[in-house]
């Protein structure tokens, strides 16, 4: 027999011979529930926000977090909430159409920029439903609910499995509404927090056969020099992921001034910030691109990262030959502004087309420009370079790093006891001298 969702509330009951004299019931699904309370306007208050619906709490938050959150940020949890919201509806009810619904969520109803104009007629009929059915925000504390939501997650809209790190995504927001929720009175506690449910596993350790090794990274590398147009451009682009562990956002914001490129030995490049694409639909001033500040770090937090000569050299050649943007930027696309993913996505692709051998694209070798930051760190960690000091360039915590980079540490490990074992067996083997004779 399916489970009634059905709430229902009685009134106020005043108990003057308790210390919390007014008391809030309701019954959901024919199980009584109750709070007290010290005053009946807190009661009357707590009644009322039962009531509200799991859809215009989601508003709620958005409207409250809207103008202290970056556009990337608003664009995230705009995503994670339209795909969770049409879940948390009455049992046995669907919308016409989940796409539209699903469009209607996430471009307007969640996007407090929209709400300056008025949504299109087939967004307004899918919205009314689902304010119609969304569940009641007293209703979210029962598991089977939160379940059919978080399993929502799992899946895109034409009801393929989602990926792990998309899911662990929008499940982190949809926290926080709940956090929001309980900080405004409308739970105890958060109803997500001891939930049995188990979330997609999470790939988070790097795969070293994804990683390219120093000759693979120089066969790449040349191959993007070589490349007609952009190329060449992009050839101190890619060197900067590889040799000083930068993330694609922090090479595009690169800029002149901090870095420091002597004529001869190592430089020192001090990062200040990274380029995100947010769209301008969620930016206040309309811009596609948004500065931020490094990742995980003060807005105003800098992250200085010694580059070897190889890369010194790279980066004068680079600046000799292009120049730099109005605004000192080292990297640009033609028409002087932020380079964009597809753009040096399309050039290492060919690059990567050009060099590799068939084995090595079997093993989806350096598939990824952003696998050359990975094997910049694992190299730092081969060298012997202190993991902690390690953490620090990659501008990550030593938990992270140990957590990513796992098996190369374990691989760093094991090389530096071979080299104990035969420097001992070399110390302890005689040398051919005798004594006496």
């Amino acid at each position: 027999m399916a489970m009634s969702y059905k709430v229902r509330f009685w009134e106020i009951r005043e108990r003057p011979d308790r210390r919390k004299g007014f008391e809030v019931r309701w019954t959901v699904g024919g199980r009584e529930k109750s709070e007290s309370y010290l005053t009946k306007g807190l009661a009357e208050s707590r009644r009322a926000k039962q009531r509200t619906t799991w859809y215009a709490l989601a508003s709620e938050y958005i409207e409250q977090r809207w103008d202290l959150t970056p556009g990337n940020t608003r664009r995230t949890l705009a995503d994670a909430l339209a795909t969770i919201a049409p879940a948390f509806v009455e049992p046995g009810t669907a919308p016409r159409d989940p796409r539209v619904l699903r469009r209607a969520l996430y471009l307007w109803a969640f996007n407090k920029k929209a709400w300056a104009t008025d949504p299109p007629k087939e967004w307004q009929v899918a919205l009314d439903w689902l304010q119609r059915h969304s569940l009641p925000v007293s209703e979210l504390e029962e598991p089977d609910v939160l379940r059919r939501g978080l399993d929502a997650l799992c899946r895109k809209v034409d009801g393929a499995a989602a990926a792990a790190k998309t899911v662990k995504r929008k499940k982190a927001a949809a926290n926080e509404v709940f956090g929001a929720a309980v900080e405004r009175g409308y739970f105890t506690q958060n109803p997500l927090n001891g939930l049995r449910w188990t979330a997609p596993e999470v790939a988070e350790e790097v795969d070293p056969d994804c990683v390219p090794n120093p000759a693979q990274v120089a066969r790449l590398l040349a191959a993007v020099r070589a490349l007609p147009g952009r190329g060449p451009h992009l050839y101190a682009f890619f060197g900067c992921m590889y040799y000083a562990g930068m993330r694609p956002a922090e090479v595009i914001h690169l800029q002149r001034s901090p870095c420091r490129l002597p004529p001869n030995g190592w430089g020192l490049l001090n990062l200040k910030g990274g380029v995100v694409t947010a769209g301008k639909e969620w930016t206040d001033n309309g811009a596609v691109h948004e500065i931020h500040s490094l990742k995980r770090r003060a807005a105003k937090a800098t992250r200085a990262v010694p580059i070897p000569p190889v890369l010194v050299s790279v980066l004068r050649d680079h600046m000799r030959q292009f120049g730099v943007a109005p605004d000192g930027r080292l990297f640009r696309n033609a028409a002087g502004k932020y380079i964009d993913a597809s753009a040096y996505g399309i050039t290492w692709g060919r690059a990567r087309e050009a060099v590799l051998t068939l084995d090595e694209h079997a093993l989806e070798l350096a598939k990824r420009p952003h696998d050359l930051r990975h094997a910049g760190i694992s190299f730092w960690l081969a060298s012997g370079v202190d993991p902690a000091e390690c953490a620090r360039r990659a501008g990550q915590s030593i938990q992270v790093l140990f957590r990513y980079y796992a098996k190369f540490l374990a691989e760093a490990r094991d090389h530096a006891n071979r080299l104990i074992e035969t420097s001992m067996r070399r110390w302890e083997e005689p040398t051919g001298d005798s004594e006496g004779g």
